[in-house]
């Protein structure tokens, strides 16, 4: 009887042992899991913060953004024209061309006019990558690939977007050059076009400000262009600080290896900016 009565104790003992065990475990297993979903929140937190779109938006991010894109480009011209600085005609014309000349097309995850748009919108409104990554939803390095991929694309279709220039005939009825028309039988010279200097606001490190400042007060970059009467252009020269004269952005022009050359008995029509000279008509001051 006792010995029965002293099993039943070492039972009860082995028994009471093992529950406490097994609370320990689970209070420990309870503190464990609270610790994780406080990191787990902790890290969710900081992720959303700094990639907001990645999981807000979700499974509609794709969707969202060519509802951006189709706004931009095809919600009506005078939207496409302040976005991007062309009409939506214009817009698909240029993607066509690079489609079927440069061979530039899409990517898996992205068509070629989100690619063109990447590219136009940060040159229409002046922004950095990171203003185009928030609006369009992607990262800074994807906006990047796809900006210079498209930049490239534009630079090797310069002999297709560049017009080769021709001197103004007669039979030209634009009254606008009739004045410069082609004159055999007297000592005018030939017309070609006009040339120009015009500033684009550029953001540059403080300490390269000084050069880009211009005379009223900007900071830009001087571009110098070339048309001829069709008004397309046939020469384009960027780089060059808003300080830099006329004079010597068109010094450069001409004195570079693959600068313009102007055939002998032409010119190009400037503005009181530059001087006369060979090649070039500039108008009386005075007038």
């Amino acid at each position: 009887m006792d010995e029965n009565i002293n099993d039943f104790d070492d039972e009860s003992n082995d028994e009471l042992q093992l529950y406490v065990v097994l609370q320990v475990v689970m209070q420990e297993l309870f503190a464990l899991c609270t610790v994780a979903s406080i990191a787990i929140k902790v890290i969710l937190n900081k992720y959303l913060s700094k990639y907001p779109h990645n999981l807000i938006r979700g499974p509609n991010r794709l969707q969202e953004q060519m509802d951006h894109i189709n706004c931009l480009v095809t919600k009506s011209d005078i939207t496409c024209i302040e976005q991007l600085r062309l009409d939506h005609r214009s817009f698909m014309t240029l993607c066509n061309m690079i489609h079927t000349i440069d061979g530039l097309g899409p990517s898996k995850h992205v068509t070629l006019e989100k690619k063109m748009a990447f590219f136009l919108f940060i040159l229409a409104q002046h922004l950095k990558i990171r203003n185009v990554k928030f609006n369009f939803y992607r990262s800074g390095q994807i906006v990047s690939r796809y900006v210079n991929d498209v930049l490239k694309a534009v630079l090797r279709l310069q002999a297709n977007l560049l017009s080769t220039p021709n001197p103004i005939t007669e039979a030209n009825t634009n009254p606008r050059w009739n004045c410069f028309h082609v004159n055999i039988l007297s000592t005018n010279l030939n017309c070609l076009g006009a040339l120009d200097d015009t500033y684009i606001r550029v953001c540059v490190p403080v300490i390269h400000q000084a050069r880009y400042r211009t005379r009223k007060g900007d900071i830009a970059t001087n571009v110098l262009g070339v048309c001829f009467q069709q008004m397309n252009f046939i020469y384009v020269l960027p780089g060059w600080e808003g300080s830099a004269a006329y004079s010597r952005v068109l010094r450069d022009v001409i004195n570079r290896p693959n600068g313009l050359r102007i055939p002998n008995g032409y010119y190009y029509l400037v503005d009181v900016g530059y001087t006369n000279g060979q090649g070039f008509l500039a108008p009386y001051r005075g007038q």
